[in-house]
């Protein structure tokens, strides 16, 4: 019985030695496979886009990384990074990499993004529109101004996310559908973003401002939404920041109301905007307001809310002309076109610029 017990014991210590040179042999394996990965093999030239956006951290980059095939293991490369890089800093944008690029290669390259994504803040004041919007996006490098305005021609790749669009009308005189729903404000933008991308949050910013008075006020007028921040545009235009909006908004509402023509100056400068980017005189007639029987085709620009309000707000008056006088420091108001021509020859000699 003893002899037995004898060779039970001899058995499983030949069953620990052989688990424990399957167990070195397997960790020296590991070791081998984890040190080649780190060290890098130049043969393997899978490529893979690697793309860290403001809300990656060394985790989510990790699991890129691993479920792309760059490192064979995310916990390994985590790691690694924190034993030689503790405070390294991800920075946004797009990394060419490859599988067989050493960890240290790595790691220099995303600190040198090969499209930047850099976060910018981006201002869009009241009133500017789609070139204005454009140029100011592009000097931010934010992304191409001809990106951008062939992102505002069509609301189509928008309706399904934004429910306003869906009311917008369809004319081939209309230059800029998303013209006036570009919500004026400051943005926090990467560089070298998809226009497109940006265009959704502009509109994101105006859908999450659509004010249950404008919606009424509409309904209570037979108005369109639409039809509002048009209007709200060309007073946007002629307030000059004055403060006079809802004298400006009763003006253009009175002669709506009377089957007149708005006949406002901003509207004919933005025809010429829109037949300097060569479109054709069908669609710049229809902005001209001094030609059209009422509305221009669409907003001129993106007004801010404080006039869209003035338009909903507007004073009741009899106002049927008016004119800026002092380099627009002043407004005259009159329900007279005799009136009106009397005083714009006393006091147009005040405009010197």
């Amino acid at each position: 019985m003893a002899k037995a017990n004898g060779n039970k014991k001899t058995v499983i210590a030949l069953l620990a030695v052989l688990l424990l040179v399957i167990v070195g042999f397997a960790g020296y394996y590991i070791y081998n496979i984890a040190q080649k990965d780190i060290k890098g093999n130049p043969q393997d030239t899978r490529a893979y886009t690697l793309v860290i956006e403001e809300s990656d951290f060394q985790y989510d980059v990790s699991q890129k990384l691993y479920q792309n095939g760059i490192v064979i293991n995310d916990t390994l490369w985590s790691n690694w990074m924190d034993r030689h890089y503790p405070d390294f800093v991800y920075i946004n944008g797009e990394y060419n990499i490859t599988a067989g690029m050493s960890y240290e290669d790595i790691a220099q390259k995303l600190q040198n993004p090969d499209i930047s994504h850099t976060g910018v803040k981006v201002a869009i004041p009241e009133g500017y529109n789609v070139f204005d919007i454009a140029k100011t996006l592009e000097d931010n490098g934010v992304c191409a101004a001809d990106d951008f305005l062939t992102a505002c021609k069509s609301k189509d790749k928008y309706v399904d996310t934004f429910e306003f669009l869906r009311e917008f009308p369809d004319s081939d005189t209309v230059a800029y559908e998303l013209e006036g729903f570009l919500f004026p404000a400051t943005y926090d933008l990467g560089e070298n973003t998809e226009a497109e991308n940006v265009v959704i949050a502009m509109l994101d910013a105006f859908d999450d401002r659509i004010d249950s008075r404008w919606t009424d006020y509409c309904k209570a007028n037979n108005m369109s939404l639409y039809e509002l921040v048009t209007l709200a545009s060309v007073v946007e235009e002629e307030t000059l920041g004055q403060g006079v909006a809802q004298d400006i908004a009763s003006v253009f509402l009175n002669r709506l109301e009377s089957s007149a023509q708005l006949q406002s100056d901003v509207t004919i400068d933005y025809g010429n905007q829109l037949r300097a980017a060569g479109f054709e005189d069908a669609v710049v007639t229809s902005y001209n307001t001094y030609k059209c029987a009422a509305l221009p085709s669409g907003p001129i620009c993106n007004p801010g809310v404080e006039n869209i309000d003035a338009v909903v707000n507007h004073n009741d008056t009899n106002y049927f002309y008016f004119f800026s006088y002092n380099n627009g420091a002043d407004f005259y108001f009159t329900d007279s076109y005799a009136d009106f021509s009397a005083q714009w020859e006393k006091l147009k000699s005040t405009n010197t610029q």
